[in-house]
């Protein structure tokens, strides 16, 4: 423990750096001056009249001889401040800089400054310590108790500085509470990034070179100031240690900030508000944070917001998300994420984007577990429900919806786009494959949508598919249809010859409920249908609704194909002609064969995948530049990919390995049927919500429940869908022309 230590008044202006960490031949201020850009016209010392005016304007100074100023220099502007060691102030005119209501003059009062670089017409006043900072060109500050920066700053990068050791190195405990997953945080960090890291912990290699990169990625030597840029505005706030802050920033009443980052710029600036605690992190672009929140050990991605009492600890959170009122701990989360509730908790978990969290829902009670290292997993679109609960560890496919409940034990939901029950009264789990397509296509349909108009970013490392029909997505529903397949069989099968069960192979038994789920309806209903794997206990898991689920899933595939055609053909120097390639397709890179990975909103082959830890093992990708360098060429190349994946899913959907010309026009036949259900559903299942009689019970007459929720024929979404579904069947129609060639 530090205790309080007397020392010589020269203290004031000669520590900082032992000189033991000193390249040979440099002073203690070698490195601020690579970090302060000399102004037109260099610096200058003070004039003896200056001083003299300085004096009367009672400043102190521990040597007035370093005290450096520009030509523009005013000195009535500097009042009642006490200077140690080396300060150097760049122009100060006679006028004044205003933020919102905040009218300060240009100038320096009632202040004590150490060892700082004060640029040009800088308002800075009641700042009670400020040591060893860079301030930028036209900023405000105004009321900090403290603000300094020590000689082994690391702005919340995770890395060590000369002379310390291996034990103060930040981590970021993600995906589990035992640290099992730590990875360690850098500025530029991505969910891309942190999954690389968290995921692959078996691969010791690409463990011990990420490391490697990250310490390299930031000088380790010590000396380095504290960064506030241009036109930023800093009030009314307590202590902000080792801090770095880029331009535009506004901040005010925050409690404390101490080793962090702020990214922000003029296009895309940063807003921190009052009694926020930030400690050992790094805030995104366009990030707002409000409210007394509180994170430690963080990463916040670009254009997201954190506010409302907000609790974030050990997490990473990616772009476009929101999180306030709630408690976020030792979690991996991708773009897209709402968390809104006060009563909402998660933890020791990766959810993979485009999620909201209900309030009252509980994710990571470890009341089924004698340790704190489970995990849980979600796909795009995790939604749990009202007051839900479930237990670590479990795995969530994409657009999982969980209704109201406790779930007593671990899931293992394998089958998409599904409502997930806990029947208490029959004692069963109960799973209602491709929910969000039968019965709530507005939701599902606005999904993308919504998604690609929340994202503001300008500054976009991270890539995200935001569409909801996707190689990940598309993947699952291919892998559902098998399931169905196969437990439907299982099911037949129980109430005709049991012994046929076992006797018979996977292959067979899936070709049996094939045919029977192509088959008559009334036949499946009437059977009791299981899910296997899908919960850790002895009771049944029913799959409710099979038969639409997989004929809605095989409208899915069909969807997800011909949506992709319809794409690639817009697209300039595409060929005119597509099916030749479909009816013979390459399927280039071996899409259809790959397993797809969710690599922090960015789908990526896992062959793709592999390829990468290779190369950074083996020091081909040796920096993080070069990292995302190849998550943009993969990027580029997702189309492409995509298209290939498509057109393995259309075949599936078909039952054929290779594609005619009569088997696609069946195809964009099904599609039109399945745009005009689109736009139809769209419109109803909103319509539905208009149509409650329970919605106007607290309205006065109709004009009222009007003037609050408008009515579905004016919703702006249903009307860019109808105008899409109207330009789709357009081309689907001339599509069809071409193809009746052939025939």
């Amino acid at each position: 423990m530090e205790r309080v230590t007397l020392m010589p008044p020269t203290a004031l202006s000669d520590g900082w750096i032992d000189p033991k960490y000193l390249p040979e031949g440099e002073d203690k201020y070698y490195i601020r001056n690579k970090q302060v850009r000399e102004p037109q016209g260099g610096w200058r010392h003070l004039r003896s009249e200056e001083i003299e005016r300085l004096v009367k304007n009672n400043n102190t100074a521990s040597s007035w001889d370093t005290v450096w100023v520009t030509d523009e220099f005013n000195p009535s502007m500097i009042k009642d401040n006490k200077f140690y060691g080396t300060v150097r102030i760049g122009h100060v005119c006679n006028g004044a800089l205003q933020f919102h209501d905040l009218r300060l003059p240009v100038g320096i009062t009632n202040s004590s400054i150490h060892s700082c670089d004060i640029g040009d017409n800088c308002a800075i006043h009641d700042v009670h310590y400020l040591s060893h900072y860079i301030i930028g060109a036209n900023s405000m500050l105004f009321n900090i108790q403290e603000m300094s920066a020590t000689d082994h700053a690391k702005f919340g990068n995770g890395i060590v500085k000369d002379g310390e050791p291996e034990d103060v190195r930040v981590r970021i405990e993600i995906m589990n509470e035992s640290g099992a997953r730590a990875v360690i945080p850098f500025d530029g960090m991505i969910p891309a990034d942190a999954y690389l890291w968290g995921k692959y912990v078996d691969d010791t290699a690409l463990q011990e070179r990420l490391l490697h990169i990250t310490q390299n990625s930031v000088d380790h030597h010590r000396g380095y100031y504290g960064e506030i840029g241009e036109r930023c505005v800093i009030k009314n706030s307590s202590i902000i240690k080792d801090v770095k802050i880029g331009t535009d920033c506004y901040i005010k009443g925050a409690s404390k900030l101490k080793n962090i980052t702020i990214n922000s710029s003029d296009r895309e600036p940063s807003q921190i508000g009052e009694n926020v605690i930030l400690v050992n992190g790094i805030v995104g672009y366009g990030c707002r944070i409000f409210y007394s929140c509180t994170a430690v050990k963080f990463i916040l991605g670009n254009n997201s917001n954190f506010k409302y009492g907000a609790r974030l600890i050990n997490s990473i959170m990616g772009d476009n998300s929101t999180i306030s009122c709630c408690e976020v701990l030792n979690n991996l989360i991708f773009p897209g994420h709402e968390q809104h509730h006060n009563n909402s908790f998660l933890i020791a978990s990766v959810i993979m984007g485009q999620s909201n969290m209900a309030a009252g829902a509980t994710i990571g009670s470890n009341h089924n577990s004698r340790t704190n290292d489970g995990e849980l997993v979600a796909g795009r679109g995790f939604w749990p429900g009202l007051c839900s609960s479930v237990k670590h560890s479990s795995r969530f496919a994409s657009f999982t919806l969980l209704s109201k409940g406790h779930f007593p034990a671990e899931m293992n939901i394998t089958l998409p786009f599904a409502l997930v029950n806990n029947n208490v009264s029959a004692d069963r789990l109960e799973v209602m494959p491709a929910y969000w397509w039968l019965y709530n296509m507005y939701a599902l349909a606005r999904n993308t949508w919504k998604y690609r108009t929340r994202d503001r970013r300008i500054t976009k490392v991270q890539n995200i598919e935001f569409d909801t029909f996707a190689p990940d997505t598309m993947q699952e529903v291919i892998e559902a249809r098998r399931l169905l397949e196969l437990w439907t069989a299982k099911a037949y099968l129980k109430t005709t010859d049991k012994s046929q069960i076992h006797g018979s192979n996977e292959a067979k038994l899936i070709e049996t409920g094939r045919r029977l789920l192509n088959g008559n309806r009334e036949i499946i209903e009437r059977l009791t249908i299981l899910g296997e794997g899908m919960e850790n206990s002895r009771r049944p898991v029913h799959i409710i609704k099979a038969y639409d689920a997989y004929h809605a899933y095989g409208d899915m595939l069909i969807h997800y194909a011909v949506s992709n055609i319809l794409e690639n053909r817009a697209k300039p120097g595409t060929d005119s002609n597509p099916w030749k390639d479909l009816m013979n397709p390459t399927d280039a890179g071996n899409a259809h064969r790959q397993k797809w990975i969710n690599l922090g909103g960015q789908l990526v082959m896992e062959a793709d995948i592999d390829a990468l830890r290779r190369d950074i093992c083996n020091g081909t990708l040796g920096t993080w530049n070069a990292i995302h360098n190849r998550y943009n060429e993969l990027w580029k190349r997702y189309p492409t990919d995509k298209l290939n994946h498509s057109l393995h899913a259309l075949r599936t959907a078909l039952g054929t390995d290779t594609i005619n010309a009569e088997q696609l026009l069946q195809a964009l036949t099904h599609e039109e049927r399945i745009q005009r259900n689109i736009g139809e559903q769209v419109y109803l299942t909103r319509k539905k919500d208009h149509n409650n009689p329970f919605r106007s019970s607290t309205s006065r007459n109709e004009e009222e429940t009007i003037a609050i929720y408008g009515t579905a024929e004016e919703n702006k979404f249903i009307t860019l869908m109808q105008e899409e579904t109207s330009a789709k069947i357009g081309e689907i129609t001339k599509l069809k022309e071409e193809l009746q060639e052939l025939l």
